[in-house]
């Protein structure tokens, strides 16, 4: 899952992107409203880590933009600001989660993945296609019962086709989702091939229903077989 942390205080900004990234999250970063505004812009996220308070803007402007844009990232707010006024705008206005600060890492990363599974996963830890299953907290996948032995970049690569089941996903998409921002940016995306060529036969060897069909020079497509 990929995650944008927009906060300007270095150390807490890099303690919550050490420990997201051993939760296995790709993180992204902006430090104001500048480069948060470009990020934005430029990449999709599966859930955005937003201070209210940064050294060009207010966060909540971030937030109206993000929600006037039609974007459906989640957002958590991570903000000083414990007033109830500031809370109930932060929902008015579409966040999903507002966390004050200061907070441990642990609930943190208990918040992200709740706006995930109710964004996402029907307000539940796995996610079901067919004789699939995925489980958000642990991170396997199983079908019929039988683990689906994944190294990290193809179980977030199902993830990601299963979070966005029967619709097509763009390489460029893909590879900025499970690699980080930029890599929409690469000259080709063998490097996406080759994952996805072995997780299709782990799938197929399991008999699995779901399939990761090829939309023939643009992207790929999961849905029931």
């Amino acid at each position: 899952m990929k995650v944008l942390v927009i906060e300007d205080e270095k150390e807490l900004h890099r303690a919550i992107r050490e420990f997201l990234e051993q939760e296995q999250y790709v993180v992204s970063s902006a430090f104001s409203c500048e480069e948060a505004s470009r990020c934005i812009a430029d990449y999709d996220y599966d859930c955005i880590l937003l201070d209210l308070m940064l050294p060009d803007g207010d966060g909540i402007d971030l937030l109206e933009t993000i929600r006037n844009s039609g974007k459906k990232d989640c957002v958590v707010i991570i903000s000083a600001k414990n007033a109830l006024d500031d809370k109930l705008r932060g929902l008015e206005l579409g966040a999903d989660d507002y966390l004050t600060k200061p907070f441990h890492l642990a609930e943190l990363n208990a918040r992200i993945k709740t706006v995930i599974r109710r964004n996402y996963f029907d307000r539940s830890n796995t996610l079901d296609i067919g004789n699939l299953s995925i489980d958000l907290n642990e991170r396997f996948a199983r079908v019929n019962g039988t683990d689906l032995q994944l190294n990290r970049k193809e179980f977030d690569i199902l993830l990601y086709m299963a979070m966005n089941k029967g619709r097509l996903v763009r390489k460029p998409s893909l590879a900025e989702h499970v690699w980080g921002d930029h890599y929409d940016q690469a000259d080709d995306f063998d490097f996406i091939y080759a994952q996805i060529k072995n997780l299709r036969k782990k799938m197929t060897a399991l008999s699995c229903e779901a399939e990761i069909k090829a939309v023939y020079g643009v992207g790929y497509k999961l849905d029931l077989a």
